[in-house]
Formats: structure tokens, sequence, C-alpha cells
């Protein structure tokens, strides 16, 4: 099997990990998150946007795109890289977690939904989510997985993790671009020795790097916690983590510090969105009436383009009176702050220091130190 995915360990501060994954259209320092573009997009912000916060990596569905505007239409714009202009890595969601919320019919051959564009059926196949990611061209393709909102019966669990191991076999026979990275998807719930057997099973195939699905889905975190400790030691040392879909600063470092490389989430830009701010000393609503008169930034620690620039107060205005471009400057803000945190993860890694660094920012942002307004 050629691997079009390369990740070398840098340093390591005990399970935390510094390194870098080479991928066909550039080289990701990890651990690194992806903002996500779901639709090819990252929603109110361009390409230049995500350059300019420092993206290295972007996310993009296999689910929303073969459907629309269709994998054969953006395989003829120059795939995604040239359909959306973004000349870095790309990796596609296979979309299972996407059909999660379908009631979807999952059989041995693949899972059968409805389209939420037009109400026509679909199935796919794990041989049709490869042939779909091959012509949308990301770096990384994941495998179609079978995923349980949790928590769900022991022998459910089970049953979804099986099914993916044969699909992830299925999805290895039928890859055939050498320029991009398959990656295979652990699953088995929130069970240690599922979690566990799943992903010596899902190692011992052989594939690029690994994604760890099926996580924040509704378990507490420290369930999380426990189904990450299971899951990495079976894992190579040598190949990339990949934490799908974890949503929360304080998670995304527990993950960290459990030996994990990558991550995704809406979560920056989703809050962005609905007016909540992301900062080192606590988040908090941007809508609260405290701010109509705020001359402070978003952030005074933040030097992102939205807080060199604008007021809370002003923002605060835009997002009472539904200006759309609130939700791209505020984005600017969320992302910044995420991505940010991940670069002072990997310097503390680096350095020595990361649970230090780690205990501080929970504790920060818990207690809202140094923030200028109580957190709602």
């Amino acid at each position: 099997m050629t691997h079009a995915a390369t990740w070398r360990l840098e340093t390591a501060d005990g399970p935390a990990r510094a390194g870098h994954l080479e991928l066909t259209h550039g080289t990701v320092e990890t651990p690194a998150f992806m903002p996500v573009g779901t639709r090819a997009a990252v929603r109110a912000l361009d390409t230049h946007d995500l350059g300019a916060v420092g993206a290295q990596m972007v996310l993009a569905n296999t689910y929303h795109l073969m459907l629309r505007p269709g994998a054969e239409l953006v395989a003829r714009m120059g795939g995604l890289h040239g359909f959306m202009a973004w000349n870095g890595p790309i990796l596609t969601d296979s979309g299972g977690y996407q059909i999660l919320s379908l009631e979807p019919r999952i059989t041995e051959d693949g899972a059968t939904f409805r389209s939420v564009y037009d109400g026509s059926m679909v199935h796919l196949r794990p041989e049709d989510a490869v042939k779909v990611q091959e012509l949308l061209g990301p770096d990384v393709a994941m495998v179609l997985d079978v995923c349980l909102a949790l928590p769900a019966p022991a022998e459910r669990v089970r049953e979804a993790m099986e099914l993916t191991l044969r699909w992830a076999e299925r999805a290895l026979a039928a890859h055939q671009r050498p320029d991009q990275a398959l990656f295979g998807i652990v699953q088995g719930g929130t069970d240690p020795e599922l979690r566990r057997e799943s992903a010596s099973r899902t190692a011992a195939l052989g594939f690029a790097g690994f994604g760890i699905g099926g996580l924040s889905v509704g378990e507490p975190p420290q369930e999380r916690n426990r189904a990450l400790e299971a899951v990495m030691p079976e894992l190579p040392d040598g190949k990339v983590r990949y934490v799908m879909g974890l949503g929360d600063a304080e998670g995304v470092l527990d993950a960290v510090a459990r030996g994990a490389d990558l991550f995704d989430c809406v979560w920056p830009t989703r809050l962005a969105r609905h007016g909540r701010v992301l900062t080192s000393s606590g988040d908090y609503n941007l809508r609260r009436a405290e701010f109509a008169e705020d001359p402070a930034p978003l952030a005074p620690d933040c030097d992102c383009l939205t807080c060199r620039t604008y007021s809370r107060a002003y923002l605060r205005h835009l997002l009472i009176t539904r200006e759309l471009s609130v939700h791209r400057l505020v984005s600017l803000h969320n992302l910044t702050y995420t991505l940010g945190l991940m670069r002072d993860a990997r310097r503390a890694i680096v350095a020595g220091t990361f649970e230090d660094f780690h205990a501080e920012v929970v504790e920060n942002r818990r207690r809202g130190v140094g923030s200028e307004t109580p957190l709602s």
C-alpha cells in the first residue's frame, strides 16, 4: 500500500507529542486543529482568512459534497484544492458522523439514508466513499464508519465496531489514488476493552494514519479520556492520531495529553455565529448588555484582525442588528484563539512543560483569571 502521509516525531513530553505530518500539499506541525469547511467553505470565511489566522490544514465533508455540488463537478474544477482555492492540505470526513443523524438503514453492504437536500434515497458503500473522496482529491481520505450516539447498548457498540472493521478492509481494497492517504477509524464507544480491540485490529490493517471516531457524541469527558487512554498504546507510534470532532478547548488539551495529534470541530466558528467569544481567560456571550459601551477588544491578549480593529461595543452592535459581517469577525477571533492554543501546546511539549501548560490553561479558563468580565 502506498502511503501519502508520513508523521515524524519531533519530541515528546510524556504521552504528549510534537511532530510533523507530511502530506502531498504540505507539512502540518502537530498537534494541530483543522477548521471545518463542511461544504468546501468555512462559514463566513474565505481561504485568505484561513491563511491569515494560521490554519495549516482544513476539513471538508464527503457526505455533503457528494450530494451538492457532486464529486464529479468538484473533480472537473480541479478537485477541492482548485475548487476552493486552498493550496494547503485538506482532509475529508467520509460522512459516517453526518449519516448518524439521518436515521440510516445500516447493512453489511453500506448505509441508506435520505438526502437532506431533496429527500432522495442515497446508498453509500465503503467503496463509494473511497471513490467520491478520490474524485474530491483531498490529501487525506477517511474510511466510512458506523457511528453511534452514546450511550448505546454494548451489543450495538460491538456490532458497529465489527462492521466498521469489515468496511475498512473493503475501503483499503478499493483505494487507488497514490497521492492521497487513507486513514482508518477506531470505534468501540466508551468501553476501554472494545476501544483497545478496535485500535489493535485497525492498526493491523496498515493504514497511513488513524482517526478515533465515535467520541464527543454525548459521553462524559471522563469516559472519553478513558477511551483515548485505551486506544493510544495500540496505535503505531510513528503514525498520526486524529481525534475526530472534539469540540472544546479543555477536551482537545486532554486528548493532546494522551498522545493525540490532529483535531477538528465546527465549535469555534459555530459559537462565533451565536456571539460566543473564546478567550484564554474564559468564554463569554457578546450579546450581554454590559458590552454595549465597552471600548475593549474581544480579548486584550489577542492580536487578530478583529481585536486590533474593533471594540466589543461595535461587534455587539453588529450582532444585535444581525449584520452578517459579525460572523466573519468573531469567527476570525475564535479561530485565532483555537489555532494559537495548538501552537502554544506544541511549544510547551517541545519545552518539556506541557503538564504545567495544560493545568494553567484549564485553570485560567475555569476561573476567568485576568478577564474583565465574568463568564456567562
